[in-house]
């Protein structure tokens, strides 16, 4: 590889350290980044338990025949054949067959593209959505249908102690999961913060990323983004119908054997990977959606686990101490390949990076990663946060990395946790990388990765005057995370919160955790299935607030103009500064989502 604008050489003397980190031997940059993942043809007659290892293998062999497609890590024979491998290989009957199922309910006269910047690819052109548009009405139009499908599973509120359906599903997809390098994420509060963190530091060192996260606040479209951006409305269903028959497939599998159908998230994980191997991406930072050893992001190989600060949550179905819950999130930690020759995507080691944790919860981590051998990097002890200032619209840190000091890093999040957060994705990224003593990523790199860090839902601010914040906080470890950051950042004289908050979760504790802090508390209920009653919340509100101090709104917009009446600020003015009054709208990603939706903020 000849040295270019990514900064990579052969010998790495422009990056440090790059030499070392086998960008050559991995081959996951440039041209060598993996082809567009295959599907085999579904015939609905053909029963799943009819096809044997030998029927899948010569089916993908018809398919790639058929579409100038390749299964992933297939050879290319030339420059043309490369540039061969995308959705204008695919059949043009297939495109029009699946065109029928977006376009019921789309207006004819949305079907009319036009817009101009670049050229829609030729099945969104066949579908009638544009997949550049991210305001496309035919796209948001296509993507309600598919929303409206997703809905009718099993919600990821629930967890089943199976891979089995997903493993199937992503099996008949080709893996995608394997067409990169992936940093996985568990934990129980800051998974977001640091997955967005990661994907930043990725992309300012020159790699093409995928990210998976969830909850979403606003959007589902939030969950699955490339090179920082979510994808469009029009992507989004596109690409869930083209694995639909697939999907439907491992339903009919799971139902003859008594099992449930596909769930929600185990649609959108398998849905999650198939775009980032079509894009396709160098690197993938995939969030899990809740545990670790049975979630569905599981399945990945990753070349970094990252377990973020783990507490009481999920107890229905991850366990009642932080010795079960720890247990269950050590699951994603895993050891190297057995043969490392069989993937050169994957480096032949595991690294596992852990937050600081309660000494109940590390025990477990660190027996886990001994169990498999993976190297360990502990925050407090191989990479820390040396110090922390409080600056305009975030902060500054410098950090001790396993490769050394990284110092004068703006950070635009507010927070001691951000910062212990960024610690962790910083250290995360250097073991993606290879690095460690005496060789450090690129400082200017690693400053600009941080400084475009965005977090939504994480105390943002939404509005200037009056001065209302959002934080997604749901338990009782993002309460005192979010108290301590009000309590430090914030001269608020007054402040008033609005809290909504869902069933499962440790209300009594984070309102305990938020209570030496706000002046008043308006309780509400969010539109979710799972939401806490307004009038129980009341109830528990009072008991630790006392009455005086509780009010109530039955929707979030009566909850937010009760509190802006409270502060005295019905008429506000254009005054932008921060301090005397304000509001923070809290309780759980729903209630954030919500609010960031109602002040005409954009999804992210």
């Amino acid at each position: 590889m000849s040295d270019d604008d990514t900064g990579r050489s052969d010998s790495g003397d422009d990056d440090p350290g790059a030499g070392d980190m086998g960008f050559d031997e991995y081959g996951y940059g440039g041209d060598s980044g993996g082809g567009r993942r295959w599907l085999p043809p579904h015939d609905p007659n053909v029963g799943w338990d009819d096809l044997t290892d030998e029927d899948l293998a010569d089916m993908v062999d018809e398919r790639s025949a058929e579409t100038n497609l390749v299964p992933l890590g297939g050879p290319l024979d030339d420059e043309a054949a490369r540039d061969g491998l995308y959705a204008d290989d695919l059949a043009e009957e297939e495109a029009l067959q699946e065109a029928e199922k977006y376009r019921e309910g789309i207006d004819p006269d949305e079907e009319a593209l036009g817009i101009p910047g670049g050229t829609p690819s030729p099945e969104a052109v066949a579908l009638g959505v544009d997949d550049r548009d991210p305001g496309s009405a035919a796209g948001a139009a296509a993507l309600e249908a598919v929303e409206a499908v997703l809905a009718t599973r099993w919600p990821e509120s629930k967890l089943d102690p199976s891979l089995d359906r997903i493993e199937r599903l992503l099996d008949v997809l080709g893996g995608p999961q394997l067409a990169y390098q992936v940093v996985h994420i568990a934990g129980t509060n800051g998974k977001t913060s640091v997955a967005r963190m990661v994907d930043s530091l990725l992309r300012a060192l020159h790699q093409r990323t995928g990210r998976t996260t969830s909850p979403h606040l606003q959007s589902v479209t939030e969950r699955i983004a490339v090179d920082g951006e979510p994808v469009s409305p029009g992507t989004f269903a596109a690409a869930y119908r083209e694995i639909e028959p697939m999907v439907e497939m491992v339903d009919q599998w799971s139902l003859e054997r008594g099992g449930p159908k596909m769930s929600y998230f185990e649609v959108l994980t398998a849905l999650s990977f198939s775009v980032f191997a079509d894009a396709p991406v160098d690197a993938a930072v995939v969030e899990t959606g809740m545990g670790g050893t049975w979630d569905a992001t599981n399945l990945v190989q990753p070349a970094v686990s990252v377990v973020t600060p783990i507490g009481i949550d999920h107890t229905d179905y991850l366990g009642d101490t932080l010795e079960e819950i720890a247990g269950e999130k050590a699951g994603i930690i895993k050891g190297p390949q057995v043969d490392a020759t069989a993937d050169l995507l994957n480096p032949n080691e595991s690294v596992a990076v852990l937050a600081k944790q309660d000494p109940e919860a590390e025990a477990v981590l660190l027996a886990r990663a001994q169990e498999v051998g993976a190297v360990v990097a502990r925050a407090g002890r191989e990479f820390d946060v040396s110090s922390r200032s409080v600056a305009v619209g975030g902060q500054m840190v410098s950090l001790r990395g396993l490769g050394g000091e990284y110092e004068d890093i703006f950070l635009p999040l507010f927070g001691e946790h951000q910062a212990d957060n960024a610690a962790l994705a910083l250290a995360s990224v250097e073991a993606f990388f290879g690095a460690g003593a005496g060789r450090q990523l690129d400082i200017e790199r690693v400053r600009a990765g941080f400084a475009a860090v965005e977090s939504p839902g994480r105390l943002e601010r939404i509005s200037q005057s009056p001065s209302i914040f959002i934080d997604a906080a749901h338990n009782a470890h993002g309460g005192r995370a979010l108290a301590n950051s009000l309590r430090e950042e914030f001269d608020f004289q007054r402040l008033i919160a609005v809290v909504g908050m869902l069933q499962g979760k440790d209300a009594r504790g984070f309102l305990r955790e938020i209570e030496p802090l706000v002046s008043d508390i308006v309780v509400t209920e969010t539109t979710s299935p799972r939401a806490i009653p307004v009038d129980e919340l009341a109830l528990l509100a009072e008991e630790i607030f006392g009455p005086d101090r509780v009010s109530s709104g039955d929707t979030l917009t009566e909850a937010v103009d009760l509190a802006i009446d409270l502060i005295g600020m019905s008429n506000p003015t254009d005054d932008d500064e921060v301090g005397g009054e304000g509001i923070i709208v809290t309780g759980s990603v729903v209630t954030a989502g919500a609010a960031r939706a109602a002040m005409g903020k954009d999804p992210r």
